[in-house]
Parts: structure tokens; sequence; C-alpha cells
């Protein structure tokens, strides 16, 4: 099973760079062109949640703190037999799981799960050390 994995500071502009990443691994598992565009939308939903600044207290979004502060997004793509698996998480700086959830991806965003259950046979959302592990899979000949 060829596995890519993918790790950056949780800044929004190195979404884009996981979204160039995922497709390139998509496309040499065999999915089609017209597939991409609902795998850029959803690795693009699933990293965002990642480097979205956490709630305050007051329920308004806080300042994203320094890169350093944070840690790091870990995203791993699989793909085997016509499947693509993602997974990202919220790391340490060491690329440990974060033992407390992080605030970002604790906090549940029905749109953001809707549009990356949309897109794939199957998603899941599951509480795990570092907040929360997506994963998405999705068959390449699937619509």
């Amino acid at each position: 099973m060829p596995t890519v994995a993918l790790r950056f500071s949780p800044l929004a502009e190195h979404v884009r760079t996981a979204r160039l990443v995922a497709v390139s691994v998509a496309r040499r598992a065999g999915f089609g062109e017209d597939q991409l565009d609902e795998i850029r939308i959803a690795i693009g939903e699933a990293c965002a949640r990642a480097v979205a600044p956490a709630p305050t207290a007051s329920g308004g979004l806080g300042l994203s703190p320094a890169p350093a502060e944070v840690g790091l997004v870990d995203m791993r793509l699989c793909d085997d037999d016509d499947r693509l698996d993602v997974t990202v998480v919220q790391c340490d700086e060491h690329g440990d799981p974060l033992e407390e959830p992080a605030g970002s991806l604790a906090a549940t965003d029905p749109l953001s799960m809707a549009l990356m259950a949309g897109t794939a046979d199957s998603s899941t959302q599951t509480a795990a050390a570092g907040g929360m592990v997506l994963s998405w899979s999705r068959q390449a000949g699937g619509s």
C-alpha cells in the first residue's frame, strides 16, 4: 500500500499544497478527472479544519498562535486497489498527536463534514489524541 505523508505548519497557505499533493496521489491511484475537484474540496475542508484558529471562550475566533506554539498538521494518503484513504490530525512539533483536543478540530462543523461526506464513499470523524482524525476514502470508480 503506497503511502504519502505530508507534515506542515498549521498555516492556511499550506492547505493549497496539501490539496495539490492529494490530487497527485489520486491521479496516480486511477481517479478520473471528473473526481479530482471533489477530492480537492474534501481535502481542503479536512486540512482547513486543522489550521483554523481555535474558537475563544466568547465564541469568536481567536488569533492563530505562532506555528511553533501549535505544532504541525500531519496528513497521510494511502492508495490501494483504486481506493484513497486520507487522515488529517494535529500534532506537536515532534509529530506526536496532541494530548488535548485542539479547539478547531474538536468543534463539529456540520457544513464542513457534509462537504467531506458528500464527496466520498465514506467519511469519518473520530475523536483521538490531537483532536480529530478525519479519514476520507472513495473508490476510484465511484460517482
